[in-house]
This record gives structure tokens, sequence and C-alpha cells, in this order.
């Protein structure tokens, strides 16, 4: 699968029609047909949209490590074989059925997919479709949903941040943690230590608006946080690592502290030593940034409006590591799995 590069420019053999006669036109999509095994390009029919529906012409399609676990067989969600990775994309508003008000053609539009949007088009609910001010382009925008979206729930909502608190980010040059570094100094007015493997990447986090940063390649990542505050602690910390990085965050904050876990990109889950959690009153909580759209949804499009505003504003400068070509797209995928980008990584389909 993803983790097998088969080049850039797949052949035309790989493309096939998976119509049947009389079914008009047909459009490329990126799918995974195998568990564990290189996607496919392939043809596949347009079908009609339902009266609820709206097609949407994709531009851009955002690469997240979501998408490779389901196309492992690894993530909580398992699609039926064969579909169509992608959560989250990009792009203008072809067609709507008859039921729809909320858009309408030609509008550009961010949406929330599932899995299906590593696709030239796509056939979507509108209530997971946000407009796009004029002002913000489509590459950007497609960068906006997942990583900024978890970005604001986990310091708004989860950890209710405040101007002037000390927030620690770990994997901070990631396109999540560049997310919430952004967030947390642009938006918030917060004080950011951004945390990452590398002194590259701890210059990178510097640059998007963090204060001070720690190469937790060089050492233990308490102790650094330790001599850039004091004794005293962060109050907010948020961790897409685990393991080890996990629980030097969490024995890093402050009284009444919060730390908000949102992945384990590190590979491990770490046990919560509670004892931590009463001897300074902290707070530890998770963020499982999609179940908000099936158990809060108005927490959840709140987000998406907030990060289409904030971006518009100015007051966000999303990262776009590597755009590949939809032909690419197991390419964009080892991209991903081998940590070669900071920021994220998008699918262009035009």
């Amino acid at each position: 699968m993803a983790a097998v590069a088969r080049g850039r420019g797949l052949p035309r053999a790989w493309l096939c029609r998976r119509a049947g006669p009389g079914c008009g036109r047909h459009y490329r999509a990126a799918l995974c047909t195998e568990l564990k095994q290189p996607l496919a390009i392939e043809e596949v029919a347009s079908r009609p949209v339902r009266p609820h529906e709206v097609r949407v012409d994709v531009h851009f399609c955002g690469v997240n490590f979501a998408d490779i676990l389901v196309c492992r067989g690894q993530y909580q969600e398992k699609p039926q074989l064969p579909f169509t990775p992608g959560m989250e994309f990009s792009g203008t508003v072809l067609e709507t059925g008859t039921d729809v008000s909320t858009v309408k053609e030609g509008d550009r539009v961010i949406g929330v997919s599932g899995f299906n949007g590593m696709a030239e088009e796509c056939i979507i609910d509108p209530k997971t479709l946000w407009q796009i001010p004029e002002r913000v382009p489509l590459r950007e925008a497609a960068t906006l949903p997942v990583s900024y979206g978890t970005a604001i729930l986990a310091l708004e909502h989860r950890a209710c941040t405040r101007p002037g608190e000390t927030v620690l980010v770990t994997a901070a040059a990631g396109a999540t943690g560049l997310a919430v570094v952004d967030v947390a100094t642009n938006v918030l007015q917060a004080q950011v230590i951004a945390a990452a493997g590398s002194d590259e990447k701890c210059k990178l986090a510097m640059q998007k608006g963090a204060q001070s940063t720690v190469n937790y390649g060089q050492g233990g990542l308490k102790e650094a946080v330790r001599k850039l505050v004091g004794s005293g602690g962060v109050s907010v910390a948020i961790d897409t690592v685990g393991g080890d990085v996990f629980l030097e965050a969490l024995r890093s904050l402050a009284w009444e502290g919060r730390i908000v876990v949102v992945g384990f990109a590190g590979g491990t889950i770490a046990s919560v030593p509670a004892n931590l959690l009463l001897l300074k009153n902290v707070s530890a909580m998770g963020l499982y940034w999609g179940r908000y759209k099936e158990q809060n949804f108005p927490v959840f499009s709140r987000t998406l409006s907030s990060a289409l505003q904030y971006c518009q504003q100015g007051r966000i400068q999303p990262h776009i590591g590597a755009v590949f070509k939809l032909e690419e797209v197991n390419d964009a995928f080892l991209h991903v799995i081998q940590r070669k980008s900071t920021g994220k990584v998008l699918i262009s389909l035009k």
C-alpha cells in the first residue's frame, strides 16, 4: 500500500473503467482495492446526485495519517472495499440536488468527506461543506479542516486556553503541530514552547510564532521545559506523539494544567499515572476530532468556520510542506510515513 511507492506517473494500464455501458462521463479516483497494497488510480462513473446531495469538483485533498491507517485496516473506521481515502478537500460546487439551498453551482467550498476525497469529484452532504471566503485560496483552504480544526478544538474547546498562558506543543513541525503553534500564538496570544525532533523543525516552529523551542532528540523534554519556565510548569500541553514524550509533557504541567491527547505518532500509547493528576490537580483529556461531527456537530462546524475566518483575516498562515498529483498518491503516502515533510501534504486534482 502506501509503504510501496510506484513512482511518479502511473502507467496507463493502471487506469481502468469501472462503469457499465451508458453510465455517461467518468472521473479519476484513488482506490484502495486491497488493504496494505498500493492504491490504484481508476476511472469511475459519475452517478446522479440525490435531492439532498452536492457534487463538488475537487481541487485539493489533504493527506492525513488516518488515510494511511484506514488503507492498512488499522483505523477506527473500516470502510468496505474498494474505497477512496481522503478526509478533507477544497473545490467548487458542480451540481446541487433539488433540496439543497445552502450552496450553489460555482461556490468555492471545503468539505469533510469521511473517506472519499481523493478523487476528481465528490458527492457529499451539504451539511459538511463550508464556503471559502473570497481572499482564501483553494490550496490553503484544503489544509484547514483536519489540522486547524483539531488545533482549534484542542486549544479553545478542550483546554480553554487563555491569553498569556504557556502552551507546550509536541511534534510541533507536523501539520497539526504547526497549526497548534499558529493558533495558540497568533489567535489566542499564548506563549508557545514548540518541541520537535530536529533543529530544522524547531526553527520552522519559531518562524510560525513559537517563543521557545525544545529539540527532544537531544535530551529530556521535562528538563528542557523546566529550564525555560522554571519549576512552575506550563499551563497547557497539546501532544500528538504519545509514549515517553506524553509522560514528560504531563510532568511539565503547572498547577491545574491541562494536557490534550491528540494522537500517537510515536507509535506508543502511554498509561496515565493517576498520582500525577492528583498531586498538581492537572487534567488529562482526549480529542478525537472526527467524532465531534457525529456527537456535537455545532462545535465541529464552529471550529471550521473559525478556521476559515482566521485565515481570511490573515491571523493564521497554513504551512504546506508538499503537493503531489493524484497519480503520485502512493509517493505522497510514503512521504508522510517517512516524515519527509513538515506541515500539510496535499494531493492536487488539477
